[in-house]
């Protein structure tokens, strides 16, 4: 991983739990007044079927623009960030790659379809990675100096 021959401290199952809750309760604080001032507090209390196009924009799009963001210039989400977790290159411990980034978001969506069985992985693997992780090889480790 890195010029010394030590082993880099990899994050596990629950700490990467921990940063995705932290993630989750940021986004819901930033969406939710928005989402209110759309559509009104009736948002919360009804069930539209229809297609509404700034639910697609902030509850799907937002999100991975924001996740894909934080990772290429920061290494990390907030969650992430505040937990002193970063996302690093499997191979090399380098900063990854945005093409490998985009690729680790979109790999969630193999890592959750089957039953979240690509994420509970993280709990098993030797280095910690889950699909996602291992489909755009990288690697969540702690950072010290985050």
């Amino acid at each position: 991983m890195t010029e010394t021959a030590q082993e880099p401290r990899y994050a596990g199952f629950w700490i990467r739990v921990a940063a995705s809750l932290i993630d989750t309760v940021l986004f819901i604080l930033l969406l939710a007044p928005l989402l209110t001032f759309i559509y009104g507090s009736s948002y919360w209390t009804t069930i539209s079927t229809e297609p509404r196009l700034w639910d697609l924009l902030l509850n799907y799009l937002a999100p991975a623009v924001a996740a894909v963001a934080f990772w290429v210039y920061r290494s990390a989400t907030p969650g992430k960030m505040l937990l002193k977790l970063k996302i690093v290159d499997a191979r090399t411990g380098g900063k990854p790659d945005t093409g490998h980034l985009i690729g680790r978001y979109l790999g969630y969506y193999v890592s959750t379809i089957p039953l979240l069985l690509g994420l509970i992985w993280v709990g098993f693997d030797k280095r910690k990675q889950g699909w996602h992780d291992k489909l755009a090889r990288t690697v969540v480790i702690y950072d010290p100096d985050a």
